[in-house]
């Protein structure tokens, strides 16, 4: 079970950073995503053309991170994630696509494509909890 509060970070944020890697090149684009607690999975939007969906689409295995932006030593907090990228379809496709759009209903203009990033790994730096804390789940 994920803890809590890894999912209450999650779910406060907005903006992830993609990692993703082809031919043994990695690559980094910023992506808004929604979460999905049932599936456990991130929705975000991509065009096919771009260079991390192109990266995606030949390998799936991707990475990321969610971060709060702060100098404070005490209050920094944020999520590392690894997981699979996933071409969403039929009943998957039309839920996600209505979640991503309520809650980025200006993205509606771009015709948004979505995917999934399924969660294998998230590793929270809460130091909130004391410093360097960590919280680690695994699928």
């Amino acid at each position: 079970m994920i803890d809590k509060r890894i999912i209450d970070f999650i779910k406060a944020h907005h903006l992830l950073t993609l990692a993703t890697s082809k031919d043994n090149t990695p690559y980094c684009a910023n992506c808004f995503y929604v979460y999905d607690e049932n599936k456990n999975w991130l929705i975000f939007s991509s065009d096919t053309k771009t260079k991390h969906a192109q990266d995606f689409i030949a390998n799936p295995n991707a990475a990321g991170t969610i971060a709060l932006e702060t100098k404070e030593l005490s209050k920094i907090q944020g999520v590392q994630l690894m997981g699979e990228i996933i071409e969403l379809k039929g009943e998957n496709l039309e839920k996600s696509k209505k979640q991503y759009l309520k809650e980025f209903p200006y993205a509606r203009i771009m015709k948004p494509q979505p995917w999934a990033m399924q969660l294998t790994f998230i590793k929270m730096t809460h130091n909130k909890l004391g410093f360097g804390k960590k919280l680690v789940w695994k699928k």
